[in-house]
């Protein structure tokens, strides 16, 4: 999950914890024959360290159409597998939920 307020940190996305942890765990920078599942399709910066990972998959429900990868025009790794959509609108709705619910707190 993404830490950047916890953190203090811009940069600590749910993906680059991921990343972090993946790469960790394997004992090497790539992630090559692994798959991130996400939520919510990954920024640029995500996107970005996601083709040096050289991952082969990802897997996100809802589009990003503001600040996506795609939208932002970033490419991933050519051999990066993409599958979109999945349970796409329950995605965005548990997005919209968890922000409504977050600024109601505060």
């Amino acid at each position: 999950h993404n830490l950047t307020e916890r953190l203090h940190d811009v940069t600590a996305h749910a993906e680059m914890q991921a990343i972090t942890a993946a790469v960790n765990f394997l004992g090497g920078k790539y992630l090559t024959d692994c798959t991130l599942y996400v939520t919510l399709e990954p920024c640029q910066m995500c996107a970005g360290a996601l083709y040096w990972s050289q991952i082969s998959r990802i897997v996100f429900g809802a589009a990003d159409t503001t600040r996506g990868y795609q939208k932002m025009g970033t490419q991933l790794h050519p051999k990066t597998q993409v599958t979109s959509g999945i349970m796409e609108t329950e995605a965005a709705q548990l997005l919209k939920r968890f922000f409504i619910e977050r600024r109601n707190l505060n």
